[in-house]
């Protein structure tokens, strides 16, 4: 078991990327609301900027593939998978860097106070906070994969359980490995939901040798369990969505 690690990231320096809020938001492409709509949301980004904490707790695993698996199973060093999409992303890689990130409970109880008393603004407050995890799940990654080129490895885009054909049964196994709970205050429930809702776990994968992108595995499509293709509708690198081929993705980008 690798030692566990947490970074603290200070919120300041994480702008927020309103055209991405909106975009939750239900703006689509276009990032305009009428003008009293505007105000609302600008009151909601100033109290969820206020609110969030941003943590991750992190370590690393040697990962292996097993002689007989044919490619299909996976050893994280603190899970095995059967997912072919996530065996596919991390084909290669020696290491993986297992970790869980949240913008903490002062969001938590924003959305939920305010979807009691305001379903616009818990809606927008959802928004946001879909916008600041996924910020903070970038910077993360970006900071992680410098460290490791600078020894020589080259990262895989980030991949996280539930996404795809990764069982969100692996849950438990995150919360064990990296001590969620007493790392950085997130829970897991009996129905293997986070809390704080805004809050995320997967793994990025290094290897000593650059992987040709695949464009219709990683930007158009993924496999489910059965082996059939499906539009990809979580994406995991908001920036490479104009590579896309599933073009009516509701929550495409850069369009």
């Amino acid at each position: 078991m690798g030692a566990v690690y947490t970074r603290f990231y200070d919120g300041a320096a994480l702008p927020l990327n309103r055209r991405e809020a909106l975009r939750y938001f239900g703006c689509g492409g276009e990032g305009a609301l009428p003008a009293g709509m505007e105000t609302l949301f600008d009151e909601c980004v100033r109290d969820a900027l206020a609110a969030c904490v941003y943590r991750v707790c992190y370590a690393e695993f040697d990962i292996t593939f097993p002689a007989d698996s044919d490619g299909k199973t996976v050893d994280l060093g603190f899970t095995k998978t059967n997912s072919r999409s996530l065996c596919r992303n991390l084909e290669g890689c020696t290491k993986v860097i297992a970790f869980a990130a949240t913008v903490g409970m002062g969001m938590e109880r924003l959305i939920s106070r305010h979807s009691a008393l305001s379903p616009v603004r818990g809606y927008a407050f959802q928004a946001i906070g879909a916008e600041r995890i996924e910020t903070l799940c970038d910077a993360f990654n970006a900071d992680i994969a410098r460290e490791y080129a600078a020894a020589g490895l080259y990262d895989r885009p980030r991949f996280s359980c539930g996404y795809g054909d990764f069982s969100i049964e692996a849950q438990p196994d995150f919360f064990r490995a990296l001590d969620c709970t007493r790392k950085i205050g997130v829970t897991l429930s009996d129905g293997l939901l986070m809390t704080p809702s805004k809050s995320v776990t997967a793994v990025i994968g290094f290897s000593d040798v650059p992987r040709k992108r695949n464009v219709d595995y990683y930007y158009g499509t993924q496999e489910n369990e059965k082996g059939q293709k499906a539009p990809c509708h979580a994406r995991e690198k908001r920036d490479k969505c104009k590579d896309c081929s599933a073009s009516g993705c509701p929550f495409r980008s850069g369009k």
